[in-house]
């Protein structure tokens, strides 16, 4: 699956690179890796970028606004997002606010930062807890844009086991439901080994497949590295892995029929 844009990729194409292979397709591959990312592509969504962050309505050759003052992170025409998603998380999990990691990491302006999630919750939100600041991006393609995006991506595919010669992501599991969705979720250290910025923390990585074709992506992130950090890491994600795989299973993520 983002790794969106990293399927912590953007599934999205606003939210980085697409999704080209199964290394993209989950969060640990390198091109699909959010940390490498400005825009989770939930592969492509989490998937979505590679090196670079895709800023839509951003001309060709043009650059981000720069300005000594810290652009503002919150997204414009939010609509309650980050109110409707905190209902589905532990009362513990911390402050959530809604932001655009275009607009935390490469300054791009909130116009060009903008939006058209598929899912009602999609979107990439700050979670600070305890003086820390990790990120939770939540990435859903429909099954058109899974077919297009990721090619020959076979949704039933176990990306516990690479067939690619990619790596076998770490702590791996797979769970097939009774109702034919299958959900996978796997940890990713981020050894920042290129020196590449921003530098991500460790992070879990979630993808879940539908009888339909479509794809959900959720990267639960301990939050990144650089001069426009907007605090220090979490000590742990801002979800376990327990409370990943319930919010991965909410029917308020899901794309309304």
């Amino acid at each position: 699956m983002n790794d969106v844009h990293d399927l912590l990729a953007r599934v999205a194409e606003n939210a980085g690179q697409p999704v080209i292979s199964t290394r993209a397709v989950y969060a640990g591959a390198a091109r699909a890796r959010l940390r490498r990312r400005v825009a989770v592509s939930a592969t492509a969504l989490a998937a979505v970028a590679v090196g670079a962050v895709a800023l839509p309505g951003l001309a060709p050759g043009a650059k981000p606004q720069e300005s000594s003052v810290a652009a503002p992170t919150e997204l414009a025409g939010n609509k309650g997002r980050a109110d409707r998603l905190v209902k589905l998380l532990p009362k513990d999990v911390g402050s959530v606010e809604q932001v655009s990691l275009a607009v935390v990491i490469k300054h791009a302006t909130v116009e060009q930062a903008e939006e058209h999630p598929v899912g009602p919750l999609d979107g990439q939100y700050a979670v600070r807890r305890d003086g820390g600041v990790g990120y939770l991006t939540i990435n859903t393609m429909d099954a058109k844009s899974v077919k297009r995006k990721l090619g020959g991506f076979e949704p039933s595919a176990d990306l516990c086991k690479p067939t690619n010669g990619e790596p076998r992501p770490t702590e791996c599991a797979r769970e097939e439901l009774p109702d034919g969705r299958v959900l996978t979720i796997w940890s990713d250290a981020n050894d920042n080994i290129d020196g590449g910025t921003p530098d991500w923390g460790p992070e879990l990585t979630a993808r879940l497949t539908l009888p339909d074709g479509s794809l959900l992506a959720v990267r639960d992130s301990t939050g990144f590295v650089s001069d426009r950090s907007q605090g220090p890491l979490l000590k742990s994600t801002p979800l376990t892995r327990a409370q990943l795989r319930t919010l991965m299973l909410s029917p308020e993520l899901r794309i309304k029929k």
